[in-house]
């Protein structure tokens, strides 16, 4: 094809690879793109900060496994979307962050907004690619978008000088798409898997991010029915296997009330489906020491990290698991092994209930100021369709909600993942509604974290997305403030206080509607005010500041004080 400008065989080679959605704040070295792609079929959602429209992107691609696309301009436009691109990286989301930069012809004339921007942000991607021949722009988003998505997904970074995308491509250009297929899968240790199982009495699988990206779902379901061995859900993998099925019990992080604890620690063998030994399982000390391990990873160099691994396998999720079930139903020993293992469900069904039970009297505390389980609880169980969305952010709001969202199915589900960074709740709520609509959508957060990107209040209202906001207002940096009281004695103050703001006046005057919660017999009827007001709406829930969440107390003892 012929192009008169690098900006229109971007437009064209972003079409080309099916992106409908561009997440973007604007700047003039992005005009020669804008411009081309202005009345196409391209949707732009525009954000009042960098950071949100690339949380939106990763929202974009943990929603539906495909790259999110976000464009951001030159220098501080760049230095903006940094924080979220490293969050992408750590929880291996497929995004695609395209930036502007200061001409080829004008780096080290100190020309505005002119800075190295690849050495910056290559630690934080699966890998930076700088273009700066128009006609090889096609090409290079190609390759960002077959980076982005094969083997481990992951966020890529494409810069684009202003003048490259200004001037006419030499020739005609060609638009390559290149789809790769990385359902790759080890037999032979299929096969020694299925021998470690059937000699175990006490096996547990732990699905994660990796059977979300590779939809392994269908084939855990069928897998777990077929033996009888039971499965705890991690990361983006929570909800691959819902929570309601009998055999699955929930998630496996070691603070939420479960049996989570309790099967790590009486496991025999335990599989890792796509999950990673890091610091939410105590980086594998929550498991069995003398557990035959096994780990599969479609990236060969996370397996073993923290401990050593019995049965390594690389291999996508999925595959591996079909692969186990054709071994299942070839041998026939299905039902043996559901006998089995009979004793250890009914161990576990034990364990879950005890756990469950320690929680009841904070998930039904009718004490004020609320008790943020007691929130938490009713928001789970308002959010009661299989296909809602429950979105959350913030220290001790994520532990809350984390420690008692009933998965009913996957990619229902954002936190902020291993890295932890606040911030990108509103943008991730936004984002969700975006793609769902017809979806009911409910951020879940503390007061703190809504501070990072508050105007993404006004970009709900303005563009018509009735998101549900419903805050764990406890006057202040929660996690911190109680975990310098576990560690200190006191909470230091001037730097924990954030004291009492009506953020809900604030989206009232914005266009949404707010409501402020202040007796637990209050939230749901804001909750049912809320959504049916088919606004966007903010719920400020005063929470007690005085509740420390497991989240502190684990803070306080991983080596945050010396």
């Amino acid at each position: 094809m012929e192009f008169k400008s690098g900006g229109e065989a971007t437009a064209h080679a972003l079409l080309a690879h099916g992106v409908d959605t561009i997440f973007t704040l604007s700047g003039g070295h992005l005009n020669p793109i804008y411009v081309h792609l202005e009345n196409t079929k391209m949707r732009f959602f525009d954000t009042r900060h960098e950071q949100a429209a690339v949380w939106m992107a990763e929202a974009y691609g943990r929603l539906t496994r495909r790259p999110g696309v976000a464009l951001v301009t030159a220098g501080p436009g760049f230095t903006n979307a940094l924080t979220p691109i490293a969050s992408a990286f750590m929880a291996a989301t497929p995004l695609v962050l395209i930036s502007g930069c200061v001409g080829v012809r004008m780096i080290e004339k100190l020309d505005l907004q002119d800075m190295r921007q690849a050495p910056v942000i290559e630690p934080m991607v699966k890998k930076a690619f700088i273009c700066h021949h128009p006609e090889r722009i096609p090409e290079f988003i190609d390759l960002a978008f077959r980076e982005a998505s094969s083997g481990r997904p992951g966020p890529v970074y494409l810069e684009l000088p202003v003048d490259v995308l200004s001037a006419e491509p030499n020739g005609d250009v060609a638009i390559p798409i290149t789809r790769v297929d990385s359902q790759v899968v080890d037999r032979a240790k299929a096969r020694e898997l299925m021998d470690l199982l059937n000699q175990a009495e006490k096996p547990v699988l732990v699905a994660g991010s990796g059977a979300w990206y590779s939809d392994a779902g269908e084939e855990l379901s069928r897998f777990i029915a077929a033996t009888g061995i039971p499965i705890f859900t991690a990361a983006n993998g929570r909800g691959v296997v819902p929570d309601t099925d009998p055999l699955c019990f929930g998630g496996v992080l070691a603070i939420r009330p479960g049996a989570g604890m309790h099967a790590g620690l009486s496991a025999d063998l335990v599989i890792l489906l796509g999950t990673r030994l890091n610091l939410f399982c105590m980086f594998g000390e929550t498991y069995n020491p003398d557990a035959k391990m096994v780990q599969v990873d479609i990236k060969a160099e996370e397996i073993g990290r923290n401990r050593p691994i019995d049965l390594p396998i690389v291999s996508d999720v999925r595959a591996l698991v079909s692969e186990l079930c054709e071994i299942v139903e070839t041998t026939g020993n299905g039902d043996a092994l559901r006998d089995r293992f009979s004793p250890w469900i009914e161990e576990l069904g034990r364990a879950h209930d005890e756990g469950v039970a320690t929680a009841e009297p904070d998930w039904r505390s009718t004490s004020t100021p609320i008790h943020p389980m007691r929130l938490a609880k009713d928001v789970d169980e308002f959010m009661d369709r299989e296909d809602d969305i429950v979105v959350t952010d913030g220290g001790d709001a994520t532990t809350w909600i984390g420690m008692t969202r009933t998965m009913r199915q996957a990619g229902h589900y954002l936190d902020y993942g291993l890295f932890g960074s606040l911030g990108g709740g509103i943008p991730y709520a936004n984002a969700a509604k975006l793609l769902y609509p017809d979806k009911r959508v409910l951020l879940f957060t503390g007061d703190g974290s809504l501070g990072f990107n508050f105007m993404e209040f006004e970009r709900a209202v303005s563009k018509g997305l009735p998101i549900v906001v419903i805050i764990s207002n406890d006057l202040g940096w929660g996690m911190i403030r109680h975990s310098q009281v576990v560690k200190l004695g006191h909470a230091i103050e001037p730097v924990t206080e954030l004291g009492r703001i009506d953020y809900h006046s604030f989206v009232e005057s914005m266009g949404g509607v707010g409501y402020l919660v202040e007796d637990p017999d209050q939230i749901r009827p804001a909750l049912e005010k809320a959504f049916a007001s088919g606004k966007t709406a903010c719920i400020n829930v005063m929470t007690d500041p005085s509740t420390i969440s497991p989240g502190s107390i684990a803070l306080a003892n991983v080596g945050a004080y010396k």
